[in-house]
C-alpha cells in the first residue's frame, strides 16, 4: 500500500462508520481523512470525529451548520488547540451525494438504507475506489451501480462478500462452482413460525452476536438481511441465485465460503466483528496489521452448519424472487421491508407481518399494473445515468425510476398494512 490514501467516510458516527474512525485512528499516517459526513442524530460525536480527523469538507444529513462549527470549535478548545481549522460544511439531504463527489481513494460508504444509492453512484462517478458496506444501494440500483464502476472499483465491507472476495484469491473465477454465505439464524433460530408470531421488538434486538443498529439487527432476525446478500452475492460475483446457497452457522466463525469445481472449499475465519472487513475495505488489497484479535486454535470450540427454515424464515426465498426478477423488484422488496421494520418497532404489527407484508406488496408490483406504470416515463431528471434494466422489454433503469419504485412499495407497504392512505397519484 502508498505511505497514505485519501478517504472519505459517508456516515461516521454509525455502527460502520466508528469502526472504521478506529481503524484510521490505530494506523497513522496510513489514512488522510479528506470528506466526513453524518446523519445528524449524534452532533458530539461527530464534533469530535471531526477535530480529530480534520477533514477538509464535511456532511450532514439534517443538522445546524453554525452548531456544528460551533461545537468542533469547542472540542478543539478543550483539546488545547486553538488552531484556525474551519471545515467546508454541507448540510441537507443531498449532503452525502454532495461530499463524495470528491474524488478521494477510498470512499467508504456506511449509510445505512436506500438514500445510500445518490452517494455510491457519485462516489464512482468520481473515480474513487469505493469500499461499500450500504447494500441497500446496489440491491435497488444494481445495474446503474454496475455501469457506473469498473472492474476492481467496488471492495465490497459486508463481512460474507467481504469474505468471499477473499476466497476468491485461492482460485480463477471459472473455477468456482458456488459461493455458500452463512448465516447466524438471528435470536430466534430453531423457532417454529406460529412461536414468532408473539416475539417483541426487544427480542428481535438481542442478535446473539452483535448489535448493528434497529434496521439491520431486525433484518437479522427476519433473515431479510441474509436475502439481500444473497442479491448482493448475485451482482458483486456475477453468479445466478442457483450457485448462492445459505447455510446457519450460529457461531458465526465463518463469515462465507467458496466452493471450487475439484470439490475444495476455501472459508474465511475470524471473530463476528466487522473490523476486518472495514480495514480491507480501506486497505484493498492489502493488509493491516493487527486489526483484530485471530482465532484461538488452542481452545476447543464447537461450530455448528444448519440447514435454512424456509419455513419460518421465508425471507431469502423471497429475496431470491425479486432478485431473479430484477429491475425495480429488489427495490420494492427494500422499500417495503424498511416501512414493516419501523411498523413492528412502533409495536404497529407483528414479527411475522414484516416479511407476510413484503411478499404482498411484491406480489402486487409482479402483477404487471404496478410495474407497467413504473415503466412509463422514466426519463427524468438530468445527470442520473441509465442502465439496462430486467427483461428485453424492460426500459433503462435509472435513478428515478427506482425512486418511484421505493415511494410506491413504502406507500403499498403502509396500505397492506392500513397504517395510512397512499399518496394520491403515487406510482412505481
Amino acid at each position: 500500500m502508498s505511505d497514505s490514501r485519501t478517504v472519505t467516510l459517508l456516515g461516521s458516527t454509525g455502527s460502520i462508520g466508528t469502526q472504521a474512525v478506529d481503524v484510521i485512528e490505530r494506523n497513522p499516517g496510513r489514512f488522510r481523512v479528506v470528506g466526513l459526513t453524518a446523519g445528524g442524530g449524534q452532533p458530539d460525536l461527530f464534533a469530535r470525529q471531526v477535530a480529530t480527523l480534520r477533514p477538509e469538507v464535511v456532511g450532514l444529513a439534517h443538522g445546524d451548520p453554525v452548531d456544528l462549527l460551533d461545537r468542533i470549535a469547542a472540542e478543539l478548545a478543550r483539546g488545547g488547540d486553538h488552531t484556525a481549522y474551519r471545515p467546508q460544511v454541507h448540510v441537507g439531504p443531498e449532503a452525502n451525494e454532495t461530499v463524495a463527489t470528491d474524488r478521494v481513494d477510498v470512499c467508504l460508504n456506511g449509510i445505512t438504507g436506500a438514500i445510500g444509492l445518490a452517494p455510491t453512484l457519485a462516489a464512482l462517478r468520481a473515480g474513487s475506489v469505493l469500499a461499500l458496506a450500504n447494500k441497500e444501494s446496489l440491491i435497488v440500483g444494481g445495474p446503474l451501480v454496475k455501469a457506473a464502476a469498473v472492474p476492481g472499483q467496488i471492495v465490497p465491507v459486508d463481512s460474507e462478500h467481504s469474505a468471499i472476495a477473499q476466497c476468491l484469491r485461492g482460485g480463477r473465477a471459472d473455477e468456482v462452482r458456488r459461493l455458500v454465505l452463512t448465516a447466524s439464524g438471528g435470536p430466534f433460530r430453531g423457532m417454529p413460525r406460529a412461536a414468532l408470531h408473539a416475539v417483541t421488538p426487544e427480542q428481535a434486538l438481542a442478535h446473539p452476536n452483535f448489535a448493528m443498529g434497529r434496521v439491520v439487527t431486525t433484518n437479522s432476525a427476519t433473515l431479510v438481511n441474509k436475502g439481500l446478500e444473497v442479491i448482493e452475492a448475485h451482482l458483486l460475483f456475477d453468479l445466478p441465485f442457483e450457485r448462492i446457497a445459505v447455510v446457519v452457522h450460529p457461531q458465526q466463525q465463518i463469515h462465507s465460503m467458496v466452493e471450487f469445481h475439484d470439490g475444495s472449499t476455501i472459508a474465511q475465519v475470524g471473530p463476528p466483528r466487522m473490523l476486518v472487513p472495514i480495514a480491507l475495505g480501506l486497505s484493498w488489497p492489502q493488509r493491516l496489521p493487527d486489526v483484530d484479535v485471530p482465532t484461538d486454535w488452542a481452545v476447543p470450540q464447537r461450530w455448528d452448519f444448519l440447514p435454512l427454515d424456509d419455513e419460518a424464515f421465508p425471507a431469502v426465498a423471497l429475496a431470491r424472487r425479486a432478485g431473479a426478477a430484477g429491475g425495480t423488484a429488489p427495490a420494492v422488496y427494500n422499500a417495503a421491508n424498511e416501512v414493516c421494520v419501523d411498523a413492528f418497532h412502533e409495536r404497529a404489527i407483528r414479527f411475522t407481518d414484516i416479511v407476510d407484508t413484503v411478499a404482498r406488496v411484491l406480489d402486487r408490483h409482479t402483477e404487471g399494473t404496478a410495474e407497467q406504470v413504473c415503466r412509463a416515463g422514466t426519463a427524468t431528471g438530468a445527470g442520473t445515468g441509465t442502465a439496462a434494466g430486467a427483461g428485453s422489454d424492460s426500459p433503462p433503469l435509472d435513478v428515478a425510476r427506482v425512486l418511484r419504485a421505493d415511494a410506491w412499495a413504502r406507500d403499498e407497504a403502509r396500505s397492506v398494512l392500513g397504517l395510512d392512505r397512499v399518496r394520491e397519484g403515487t406510482v412505481t
